[in-house]
């Protein structure tokens, strides 16, 4: 009989602790999992869980919302979007509008959708009007997307890519030295997509224990058991704590829509950088449906430099598991979900905005707290 939570927590706390140990979870449905569940407040005080950077509206290219806007709002287009890009802010003058939800309220046709298959159907239902379909997520938002372009897309729709890879980031923070953890909880979903085995690299290459987890309790503390103990005998592995859904191999069919559709290329992340190997972008022969290239270039090669945090945020160092999120200079002050000024308010997935939804509104002194790199 499998073990419940309680079970799950009975082994964490008999391990022989540590005075510290820090484990990351890439994944921001993990942290929303973690926070709301109230798990830091269960395990005992020597675990330390680090939110990590799984949050796609959290790292999307600032240039790329930038063009997204201008699309939208200076050629004939309906821009579609999933939900939570509508309000992420970027940096530009007070008079100019800072989102694409700002962007609409000016006029310009931007709709929130779902899935890819509303852009589909908002396409064939606007025959003479062109469809900009802006494509932000990692890959278990990106695999969908590029089933959509093997199925044979509507000849008026056209696909702005702003697609990631979770583990190159990972891979960045621990081949730099920036890796403020010593064991990683690694995303289910996308070990769904891509296949558990992904995360090898991290025990192959790093010596870091590693577990795959779903977004139960009982899942993501069997994970925490498994990597603090391996970390305590030495002995690591890959340990696929989600194998009812995370199978070896991953989902054949969306690895193949992939690979058919789409090319890995390097690409920026917000407030990081650019990441080797880490973006999709379309492939050549889908030419005649990528908005880069059939639409005047309203990306701004300034933006790149511009593409930082706003002045005062500190998203990038949460996003990389340096700080928590209570601990941004901006947190619950300037920035909240009502009027967010960094992207990791915004999202349902981003861990300031999830650390606010959980009740803590109290920002925390970076000097006053030990934060995620001491």
């Amino acid at each position: 009989m499998s073990l419940d939570a309680k079970a799950w927590l009975d082994r964490i706390h008999a391990l022989d602790l540590p005075d510290k140990i820090k484990v990351m979870n890439v994944c921001g449905g993990h942290e929303r999992s973690i926070t709301m569940a109230g798990l830091r407040s269960l395990i005992p005080e020597q675990i330390e869980l680090i939110p990590g950077p799984g949050c796609p509206v959290c790292i999307c290219p600032e240039e790329d919302i930038y063009q997204a806007m201008q699309l939208a709002l200076k050629e004939d287009v309906i821009l579609v979007a999933f939900g939570d890009m509508l309000r992420v802010p970027v940096n530009v003058p007070r008079s100019e509008p800072r989102s694409l939800e700002q962007a609409r309220a000016l006029g310009a046709d931007i709709r929130p959708i779902a899935s890819p298959l509303e852009a589909v159907q908002i396409a064939k239902a606007n025959p003479d009007r062109k469809i900009v379909f802006f494509a932000a997520g990692f890959e278990t938002t990106t695999a969908p997307v590029a089933a959509m372009v093997a199925e044979d897309l509507p000849d008026n729709l056209f696909l702005l890519i702003s697609g990631r890879l979770t583990w190159p980031a990972v891979a960045m923070l621990l081949e730099t030295g920036q890796a403020a953890f010593h064991a990683l909880i690694a995303p289910g979903h996308v070990s769904t997509v891509m296949g558990p085995e992904e995360w090898q690299f991290v025990v192959d290459q790093h010596e870091m224990p590693v577990a795959v987890a779903g977004f139960e309790p009982v899942s993501l503390l069997a994970a925490l058991y498994s990597v603090v103990r391996q970390k305590l005998e030495g002995k690591l592995f890959l340990d696929n704590c989600y194998k009812e859904v995370a199978h070896a191999g991953g989902n054949p069919t969306a690895l193949r829509y992939l690979d058919q559709t789409l090319d890995v290329v390097d690409s920026n992340w917000r407030g990081i950088g650019s990441i080797p190997k880490s973006g999709y972008a379309l492939k050549a022969a889908y030419a005649q449906h990528d908005a880069r290239l059939q639409f005047p270039d309203y990306q701004d090669p300034d933006r790149r430099r511009q593409g930082e945090m706003p002045p005062g945020c500190d998203c990038a160092r949460v996003v990389l598991g340096q700080i928590y999120p209570n601990q941004c200079r901006l947190y619950g002050a300037a920035c909240t979900p009502r009027q967010p000024i960094g992207p990791c308010m915004v999202s349902d997935e981003g861990a300031c905005r999830i650390w606010w939804a959980s009740g803590i509104r109290e920002a925390e002194p970076l000097d006053e707290a030990v934060s995620a790199e001491a």
